[in-house]
């Protein structure tokens, strides 16, 4: 600028270098025309003289985003240069990433003046982090070194993947055969360069020149950036010609002769008119088509290449408008897709074709209940199948996904092929790393969900205890006491002895039938109060307090009677099975033994939730253990009962339906879920995945009806589970009506007996003691009321005999032995009023009644 007063500069072609260059080009407004430095940290919005004639690195973003989620990485690690180069991308990738829920867990960032040991030492610390999706940003000097030192570390082999940006892919043809070797299998991106007579001739021109002039040389032919240098300076020739100049000066704005004052460069005159007609000359040259947009080259297709040795192998194409495709020319219209199946099979690092990062699954060993996990090794290669309900519905799960997600099982065994530990252990290893996800009949409990993440429950939940059965109580002879509890029988029996005494109270003395001998009285009122059970009874009563208690009462033996009828007769002609323990209480308080599943969180539950000793407790695996514990009972060396999740009681009731039963309460939990690391981006899809598979009743019953051959449960059986009889709270109510009312008349007429009777014991004597005067009332009490109207058996009325009538009768008459036995009626016998022997009941002799039974 400040000796040869250039027109415009091409280059430089670092993007540091780049940086400082567009500023002096910025003053001295000389066009800086580049085709090597890419980084989008450089922009014409940085200065209008500056011109970039490559791609803008940011436009390979989108391109890079399509392929990682083609093949279903849900997580990248960027491997770049620490330059203004390899730092510019990184914001870029990681948006795309963003939006396509690709976590990057970690960014390497490897200096320029790093040797091999400290470039080795990030490589070894990616590998002991588990990381296998490598995303590679620099330049082939670099990026040559890092694939060398990441052979000899291991990790160009079978299960990782690695991917190189157009930056490294365009400059492959100068790295030697080593490093091509070293990058077997790895996959690059560029942009993609059209066919035509012009660049076929230019590649035979240069070579022919190129071979002449440099015998030695390896390079064959120009890559991409010497085709974008070419069409260059073919763009400014062109520019040059079209804005007619011929020659320019510069405008100085003093006469410095400072070799670093940018002031004294001046100004140049030509600078603005030659940037237009750079910005607007359009042409098809060696490289496509050039064409400049905001100062920039717009962005191309972008080949898709799978390195193999020293070839290059292009598997598919990418374009902003249909993404991913084998054929870039193709006809019609055809969709965006970011499918792998629109590419052609790579061939992976260790030369697979299996594709890297393949979900390394751990499933457990199980040696029971194997319709919900099994694993089997085949014979002639030894490798492990796996198979049973949760499998299925995995795989079912992966299906539906929206992106294509490799996995391999893994189980969860010993050197020998024996479980290697817990489900907690399993779960365990996912945390160390050694798996990246778990699968089989795992539960969802809090303590596991702080090591892992759990995707959402995909089966029934909820712990209940399954007990074995009793003999069929229709063949019991005391069944007709099963109707009621024994609480309700003594209940019921204290309340019709109660009423009882109340009605005897009532009626004792204003009503024959309740009065004579005490043994008879006692009679009297118990059989007066049972009768009414079956509405037998004969006994008239006169009191209206009587009547009233009785309406009451008899209305509940009514209820009770009812219902006991159609217990029993519910007992006599259903089948039900009768469970031998129904209370988790009386089995923890007798000390029986409890079973539960072998390496299951079940026994945690029951020392920690359910206080059982753990001394108490036995494990079992399989439903034939369970049968044989059960059957064994409490006293012959088995369980009162076992404690399991309810898919695994259900499918063990189906094969034992009529010997076991499920009772108790079901014990909340969250039933079976996957198990990923905690923060895993495929949880969220894999349980949205969960909801569209469980939801399709077709496809969950066809996966039930694969693994457990129908229906996995009996009819069910908490209809069929007696209550133990009808209990006291069902009728309490009942109860305490006719106890309250029984109370009420009885406090009544005793409050009304005191009032008249008391004040008569006070006056007979003012020095007796309490207690006689209470006996005074007793004895009182004890006598018939003279004022109370009696009726006889017949429902006539007895009239009294007059004295004189009593004093003229022959002591031998009739009349006088009727009037003696109406005198001892009087005193408290409480027989009839028909005569002993043969005689009859007094009557008018002008209309005498005809005999009759008492």
């Amino acid at each position: 600028m400040k000796n040869e007063q250039v027109h415009a500069i091409i280059g430089p072609q670092k993007s540091s270098q780049a940086k400082f260059v567009i500023e002096l080009g910025g003053k001295a407004e000389v066009p800086i025309v580049s085709f090597a430095a890419t980084s989008p940290t450089l922009s014409a919005t940085q200065s209008k003289y500056f011109v970039r004639t490559a791609q803008d690195d940011s436009s390979q973003v989108k391109a890079i985003a399509s392929i990682v989620q083609a093949y279903g990485w849900r997580e990248i690690v960027p491997i770049y240069e620490d330059t203004e180069y390899g730092n510019g991308l990184v914001p870029f990738l990681l948006d795309a990433f963003q939006e396509i829920d690709t976590r990057v867990p970690y960014r390497s960032r490897i200096p320029l003046y790093f040797n091999d040991t400290q470039i080795m030492r990030e490589l070894d610390k990616l590998k002991a982090m588990q990381k296998s999706i490598f995303l590679v940003h620099m330049s082939a000097s670099l990026g040559s070194r890092l694939f060398l030192l990441a052979k000899d570390a291991g990790m160009m082999s079978e299960g990782y993947a690695w991917l190189v940006t157009a930056g490294l892919s365009t400059l492959l043809d100068p790295l030697g055969s080593e490093v091509m070797d070293s990058m077997r299998g790895v996959l690059g991106i560029k942009p993609h360069i059209p066919t035509s007579k012009k660049l076929e001739s230019f590649k035979s021109r240069w070579s022919k020149n190129f071979t002449i002039s440099k015998p030695q040389s390896k390079i064959k032919e120009l890559n991409l950036f010497g085709l974008w240098a070419y069409d260059t300076v073919w763009a400014i020739a062109m520019a040059v010609e079209k804005a007619g100049i011929v020659r320019s000066r510069y405008v100085k704005q003093n006469t410095s002769e400072s070799t670093v004052d940018i002031a004294a460069l001046g100004k140049s005159e030509t600078g603005p008119r030659l940037l237009s007609s750079i910005l607007s000359t359009r042409f098809q040259g060696l490289s496509g088509d050039f064409h400049l947009a905001g100062g920039e080259r717009v962005p191309s297709a972008f080949e898709i290449l799978n390195l193999i040795g020293k070839a290059e192998r292009v598997i598919g194409y990418w374009t902003p408008e249909r993404g991913l495709s084998r054929n870039l020319y193709a006809n019609g219209k055809i969709a965006y897709s970011t499918s792998k199946n629109k590419l052609k099979e790579p061939i992976w690092p260790g030369d697979t074709t299996q594709q890297p990062k393949r979900l390394r699954i751990g499933v457990p060993l199980k040696t029971g209940f194997n319709e919900f996990i099994k694993v089997e090794w085949n014979p002639e290669d030894d490798k492990p199948n796996v198979s049973g309900f949760t499998r299925d519905v995995f795989v079912s799960v992966v299906e539906a996904l929206p992106f294509p997600l490799p996995y391999e099982f893994i189980p969860f065994v010993n050197k020998s092929k024996q479980s290697a530990g817990t489900y907690n252990e399993l779960l365990d290893q996912i945390k160390l790393k050694n798996f990246d996800a778990a699968v089989g009949d795992i539960t969802i409990i809090a303590n596991r969900s702080t090591n892992v993440d759990f995707t959402l429950p995909f089966s029934e939940s909820g712990i209940r205890m399954v007990v074995l059965t009793k003999r069929d109580e229709r063949e019991n002879m005391w069944i007709f006491l099963k109707p009621l509890r024994p609480e309700l029988w003594l209940t019921t029996g204290i309340a019709f002895i109660f009423t009882g005494l109340v009605v005897w109270v009532l009626e004792h003395r204003e009503n024959k039938v309740f009065r004579g001998k005490p043994a008879q009285q006692l009679g009297t009122t118990l059989w007066f109060s049972f009768s009414t059970l079956f509405f037998a009874h004969r006994e008239k009563v006169v009191n209206n307090w009587t009547r009233f208690v009785l309406i009451i009462w008899i209305f509940v033996v009514l209820i009770i009677s009812q219902s006991y009828t159609a217990s029993l007769a519910s007992m006599l002609t259903v089948k039900r099975l009768q469970p031998t323990f129904v209370d988790v209480k009386e089995i923890r308080k007798n000390g029986y033994f409890v079973g539960h599943q072998k390496n299951s969180f079940v026994k945690d539950f029951l020392v920690k939730q359910l206080n059982f000793n753990d001394n108490m407790l036995r494990e079992y695996s399989t439903p034939e253990e369970y049968h044989d514990a059960l059957s064994n009972g409490i006293h012959n060396g088995g369980v009162a009962a076992i404690f399991a999740e309810i898919p695994y009681i259900k499918l063990f009731l189906a094969k034992y339906c009529s010997k076991f039963q499920m009772v108790g309460p079901t014990y909340k939990t969250d039933g079976f879920g996957f198990a990923f690391p905690l923060g895993s981006p495929l949880v969220p899809y894999i349980s949205r995945a969960i909801l569209n598979v469980t939801q399709d009743k077709d496809k969950m019953e066809e996966i039930e009806r694969r693994n457990f051959g129908g229906e996995t449960t009996c009819l069910d059986q908490a209809a069929m589970v007696p209550s133990g009889g009808l209990g006291l709270p069902s009728f309490g109510g009942l109860f305490i009506i006719t106890g309250v009312a029984s109370m009420s008349a009885l406090l009544i007429y005793v409050t009304k007996f005191l009032y008249i009777h008391w004040p008569a014991s006070n006056t007979v004597d003012q020095e007796r003691s309490f207690y006689m005067r209470v006996l005074e009332l007793a004895k009182h009490f004890d006598k018939e009321d003279p004022s109370a109207h009696h009726l006889n058996g017949a429902g006539t009325r007895v009239h009294p005999v007059p004295s004189a009538e009593i004093v003229g009768a022959s002591p031998d008459s009739d009349d006088a032995r009727s009037h003696s036995r109406t005198s001892s009626e009087g005193s408290g016998d409480i027989i009839g009023d028909q005569d002993h022997d043969n005689h009859t009941p007094r009557s008018s002799a002008a209309n005498p009644e005809p005999p009759h039974t008492p």
